[in-house]
Parts: C-alpha cells; sequence; structure tokens
C-alpha cells in the first residue's frame, strides 16, 4: 500500500497505525485509512495481534458481523464469504461463525451487535437465541473494556433505532453494571424518554439520564465511560430538574416557567439543556417554541443606577435584581425607561 501511494504522490500521516496494518493518507484535504488484510494470532477480550496476509476470506473470518465481512472489488464485484449481503437484504445482524468465539476476541462486540441491529433490523425484537445467550454469557468482559471505548459505541446505540428495546434487552442480559449504567436503573422511565424524544434528536445522555435513581450514578457512569465535561454536566442538569422545573398548571402553553430558568441561570448553554429537558418530558410543542426563542438582555446595568446617584455596591445589586424579577413579570418587554421609574434615587 505505501508504495501504490508514494508511486501516486499521495502523502502518508501518522504512522502509529501501521503495526496495525493501517495507513493514513492525506487527499484533496482529507484523511483516509486505509487497512491491510490481516489475521488474528492472538486476542485476549480487548486487543488482537495480527499478521498481514493476502487471502481475502482469513480477513473476513475475522470480522464481528456477517454485513461487515464484504469486500468489493475495483470492478464493481462483491466477496462475500459469509452471507452478508443476504442478512443485509433480509436485514438480519448476525455474527461472523461462532458468536462466543467471536465476542470473546474483542467484548466490545455485544455493544458493536446492539448497535448495528438499530441500524439494519425492521424488528425490534428479532435476534437469534444463541447470539443472546452469547452475549449474556460473556457480557463479564465487558468489565475490561476502557471506558472511552464503550462510550464511543453506546453513545451511538441509545440515539438509533429501537433504542429502548435494546437497552431493555441489555437489562435482562445483566449488562449494564459492566457498562457505567445503574443495576436498577428505571427501565420504564427509560422507555417514555425514548418514546417522548425520539423524533427530536436527543443527545444520548438525555435518554441515560432516564435510568439514573439520583446523581451519585450520573458520577458512577462519568467515572466508568470518561464522558465529557458537557455531557456529565448535562446529565446532572436532567437529573435535578426533570420534575420541578416543568409546564406550568395555570399556563400549560407557556414557556416562561423555563425561559425564567434560562435567565436567571446566565449560563451559556442553559438553552440547550432546557431543550434537552423538554424532549426529555415529552413537551414538542414548548420545545419547538424554545428553539426559536432567543434570549433578551436585560437592559438596565450598574452604571445606570449610579447615574441615578445610587452608590453603594450592595444597593445597586440589590436594585438590579429587584428590576430583573419586574422585568421578567412583564414576559422580558419593559424598556429601559419603563424599568427605571420603579427607582427611587
Amino acid at each position: 500500500m505505501k508504495r501504490m501511494f508514494q508511486s501516486a504522490g499521495i502523502r502518508m500521516i501518522n504512522n502509529k497505525g501501521e503495526k496495525h496494518g493501517t495507513i493514513t493518507a492525506r487527499l484533496h484535504n482529507e484523511n483516509f485509512e486505509v487497512t491491510t488484510l490481516r489475521v488474528d494470532v492472538e486476542t485476549d477480550g480487548r486487543h488482537a495481534e495480527v499478521e498481514f496476509t493476502t487471502d481475502w476470506q482469513k480477513d473476513a473470518e475475522r470480522r464481528d458481523l456477517t454485513i461487515n465481512s464484504m469486500f468489493l472489488g475495483l470492478d464493481g464485484t462483491l466477496y462475500d464469504y459469509y452471507k452478508g449481503y443476504e442478512d443485509l437484504q433480509n436485514r438480519k445482524v448476525q455474527f461472523v461463525g461462532s458468536p462466543k468465539q467471536r465476542i470473546q476476541e474483542d467484548y466490545l462486540r455485544i455493544l458493536r451487535y446492539f448497535r448495528f441491529y438499530g441500524r439494519v433490523a425492521l424488528d425490534p425484537d428479532n435476534h437469534d437465541p444463541e447470539t443472546l445467550a452469547a452475549i449474556k454469557e460473556n457480557g463479564r468482559g465487558l468489565a475490561a473494556i476502557a471506558g472511552e471505548r464503550i462510550w464511543v459505541e453506546l453513545k451511538k446505540l441509545v440515539v438509533g433505532n429501537h433504542a429502548g428495546h435494546l437497552l431493555e434487552l441489555m437489562y435482562k442480559l445483566e449488562l449494564a453494571q459492566y457498562i457505567g449504567l445503574p443495576p436498577e436503573g428505571d427501565v420504564e422511565q427509560m422507555k417514555r424518554v425514548c418514546q417522548n424524544a425520539s423524533d427530536h434528536s436527543p443527545k444520548p445522555v438525555t435518554i441515560l439520564s432516564s435510568l439514573f435513581h439520583g446523581l451519585e450514578e450520573v458520577g458512577k457512569m462519568d467515572l466508568r465511560l470518561k464522558v465529557s465535561k458537557e455531557e456529565k454536566n448535562l446529565a446532572q442538569f436532567l437529573v435535578k430538574h426533570r420534575r420541578e422545573l416543568c409546564r406550568s398548571e395555570d399556563e400549560p402553553d407557556s414557556l416562561k416557567p423555563f425561559t425564567d430558568f434560562i435567565i436567571d441561570s446566565r449560563e451559556l448553554d442553559s438553552q440547550m439543556k432546557v431543550c434537552e429537558l423538554l424532549k426529555y418530558q415529552g413537551e414538542a410543542k414548548l420545545l419547538s417554541q424554545l428553539q426559536q426563542w432567543s434570549i433578551p438582555r436585560f437592559p438596565i446595568s450598574g452604571h445606570d443606577l449610579r447615574k441615578m446617584g445610587i452608590t453603594s455596591g450592595k444597593e445597586i445589586g440589590n436594585t438590579l435584581q429587584n428590576l430583573r424579577e419586574v422585568w421578567k413579570k412583564n414576559h422580558y418587554q419593559m424598556d429601559k425607561d419603563e424599568l427605571l421609574s420603579y427607582v427611587k434615587p
């Protein structure tokens, strides 16, 4: 491969993958990873020692799923040793050969199975019994897989098709404890949230937060999966506010409880968090309104009050807070002059 790229004048970068048979070619300002044929010499459930080969079938043998074991020649010929094309047409997801053997070569394949099932299958419950038995038998192997690798798969799985069914099945197969999810997670609530949010592109953490009973479980997830700071903060926000921050019973169509929260928060990502909360709660109409809402600018500053003769820092702070409350009660419509009329110099 290196000779081919060199003769074509194509630059190669990042040679760290060469020992695994992968070369990164840089072409038209994009990176393309190209991997040669390989056979596994030794596996430990996490990593594989490989040797290079020229045998396409041997390379197909080491793939996880039949639909991932096909090759396409430059002339358009399909090389399909394990009926992957037939499985794809039938929307069937299954391992190459023995499910148990494939899983024990790399336990992350358990999550890859579920992720691809969500992408390919039409029926939410058309799993091969042998496959599910192999997954349950070998689920403990996920405990040795790096959290970052698990999160890459899990966050795609939970926003894909059949997410509620697949997460429920993973609980039945006793996988949760090995992948950063609470062993006694609230599966019924999770299924409701999946249904609420499915048409609104929820963030992965929005779905997973429904499984948590409290903030302690968010911390355990973060410790295991090494999620980003933004993802952890969103999970904490949802668990903390999912019941107390909700539509008003007096004005059920009003955004005001949510917009007041955003204005009081003054955090740059507070509107995004509240949008995720509305997806969680299934408030489609309010979500649409909030996505079109722009945060209004509070028209008063401390400088305005000092010009009126108020010099005490504490008094300025209290006055600004009081004016802010007046402004909120009037749906953020009052201008500077109207608000300053409430100030007694």
